[in-house]
């Protein structure tokens, strides 16, 4: 794929929410933890409230109240909790929970999903450092961990990405770290690859600089890939092949305050920066207390008034989402769009082609979708051809795609790839393998209608998103999508997810793009009832039971069904979220 050689931070401007991200907050806690310093963070009940507050009721923990639980966020709130001395709330039901993404392999990202490394490491991890608990079979998920190497001798995302030589070092690390927390409750867990394949294959990663790229397609060496491969090294019993080399680089990538940035030329000392950087230092055995201070220092003041972390400043804190509703929500000739399109195009940063949901982190395949609907690619010539490339790279062995490179498939993600290609006026069979991708869509199938995912429950905006996709293979079913609406229409307007009783905006949105995609008609009377429903004081709800309004995101779709309803839309873009 082509490389981004800009890795600044964007220019233009963001819309902040202020508010703060789970990653970012587990990014500064588990930094913290590795100085000894957690008692220097501020607001500890206040971040131990909003950690507790993605807890769902089924025992899970998601990245925002109101989404499904997911092992990603499972790990990154317990294990926060755990460094910041709470007790985790009822252990029992996470525990049930997580049992339940267990494939019989490996562990799954949720429950009926395919299993892949990232979730593997999250919830081997969880299961044996916060509830104490081996997983099921350890002996499968040792022959699972096995079939991860690659002929290369690296490790990829799953067992049929490494038949692909998709081996990255993030994947190694994920894979080396469930396999330490394995051995910490079955010490006679045999070490399941060919060591010195891997070891080599890791120490090519490195780079002339001294920094470590996440493997051979990617050309820039960052701090992130450095973490994940110098600690995949220790607990292999190794170490860069140019150590002092490798810590130089580190050192080079300090502000003149002390913190880290991500890549050469980066000029935001952000908060996984810091912490890949404090992780790589104590991997390679170097000391990180002379470190302590700038770096906390800096991770004070990234907290959040209410609790929690960002990545940097929360008055400087934009997202790709946030910025790319206010602009769907602004008019076209709003002085203020340039702005917003030149910091979405400018998320797109080294080594991944898509749009990130903060500078600096990974590319998300939904923020893509939504930044190009909003223009991004009207401020960079470039991506659309990079873009295609990047979802090219992220289609999944199984045809479908996840949120980001490695991740299991599911539906919003595979929809969302699509969608991202019709804005882009890119023919999906330019670029993706359209049988496959129709593979992973029918598989979601069953009797009763279409599922986000393989063995989860069928929903109204799967149906929708697998309807959409079809269409753009042209294997649209006559007469589906208009019984499917049927069967989850609200008799007293919009549409649910589940069943026919409780309506909700983002099932609703999807049903009106969809129907409008196929030519069937919408009653506007009812939908306009239905947003009249959502109405509050500070903005749309979700629901008509949310007693608040649900944020720029819920605005956004909102008012796009009001423009559409007035005949001011004539094509809704296919915006998904979950």
């Amino acid at each position: 794929m082509t490389v981004r050689l800009a890795p600044h931070a964007p220019i233009g401007s963001a819309v902040t929410t202020g508010e703060a991200d789970l990653w970012c907050t587990y990014a500064a806690v588990r930094t913290a933890s590795w100085l000894d310093r957690t008692a220097d963070l501020p607001g500890h009940a206040a971040t131990l409230d909003y950690l507790g507050g993605r807890r769902n009721t089924d025992g899970g923990y998601a990245w925002s109240k109101g989404m499904a639980s997911d092992a990603w966020a499972t790990f990154y709130c317990t294990q926060a909790m755990a460094e910041l001395g709470a007790e985790i709330p009822k252990l029992g039901t996470t525990l049930d929970w997580l049992r339940r993404t267990w494939s019989g392999t490996a562990y799954a990202m949720l429950p009926g999903q395919a299993p892949d490394v990232w979730a593997t490491h999250f919830s081997v991890r969880t299961m044996v450092e916060v509830c104490r608990e081996a997983p099921p079979d350890p002996d499968r998920l040792v022959s699972w961990l096995r079939a991860l190497q690659a002929p290369d001798g690296g490790l990829g995302w799953s067992p049929e990405h490494a038949g692909t030589m998709a081996s990255d070092v993030r994947a190694c690390f994920y894979g080396v770290m469930s396999w330490r927390a394995l051995r910490a409750v079955e010490p006679d867990a045999p070490f399941p690859w060919d060591r010195p394949a891997l070891v080599r294959w890791l120490r090519e990663q490195q780079q002339a600089e001294g920094g470590f790229r996440f493997g051979p397609s990617a050309d820039t060496p960052c701090m992130w890939a450095t973490y994940r491969a110098t600690a995949a090294l220790e607990t292999l019993g190794s170490a860069p092949a140019e150590r002092q080399r490798c810590l130089d680089w580190i050192l080079d990538r300090r502000t003149p305050d002390g913190a880290f940035v991500r890549w050469a030329g980066y000029d935001v000392a952000d908060v996984w920066a810091s912490f890949c950087a404090i992780g790589s230092l104590r991997a390679l055995g170097a000391d990180t207390g002379s470190h302590a201070g700038p770096v906390l220092h800096r991770l004070r003041e990234l907290a959040c008034p209410s609790g929690g972390f960002t990545y940097r400043e929360p008055e400087h804190a934009g997202d790709a989402l946030s910025t790319a509703a206010t602009a769907l929500l602004s008019p076209g000739d709003d002085p203020r769009q340039h702005e917003w399109r030149t910091w979405l195009a400018g998320c797109r940063l080294p080594n991944e082609g898509g749009v990130m949901y903060m500078p600096a982190r990974g590319s998300e395949v939904r923020c893509t979708l939504w930044a190009i609907a909003a223009g991004a690619a009207v401020a960079d010539p470039a991506a659309p051809r990079e873009i295609a490339d990047w979802l090219a790279m992220l289609q999944n062995p199984d045809g479908g795609f996840g949120y980001w490179e490695g991740r299991g498939s599911d539906l919003v993600s595979t929809a969302a790839a699509v969608e991202t290609l019709r804005l882009l006026g890119i023919p999906v069979a330019e670029v993706l393998s359209a049988e496959r991708l129709a593979e992973f869509v029918l598989g979601c199938r069953d009797e009763q209608g279409y599922r986000h995912v393989p063995g989860a429950l069928p929903t109204l905006r799967a149906g929708l998103q697998a309807s959409r996709v079809l269409e753009q293979l042209g294997r649209t079913a006559p007469g589906e999508l208009a019984g499917l609406l049927d069967r989850h229409r609200v008799r007293s307007g919009g549409f649910a997810n589940e069943g026919s009783r409780m309506p909700d905006l983002l099932s609703t949105y999807e049903a009106v793009v969809t129907a409008d995609r196929q030519r069937l008609p919408v009653d506007f009377t009812r939908l306009n009832v239905f947003l009249d429903r959502l109405t509050r004081p500070d903005g749309t709800g979700w629901t008509p039971l949310a007693p608040t309004g649900g944020g720029v995101l819920a605005d956004c779709l909102g008012a796009l069904l009001r423009e559409r309803s007035a005949g001011r839309r004539a094509d809704l873009p296919a915006l998904t979220l979950s």
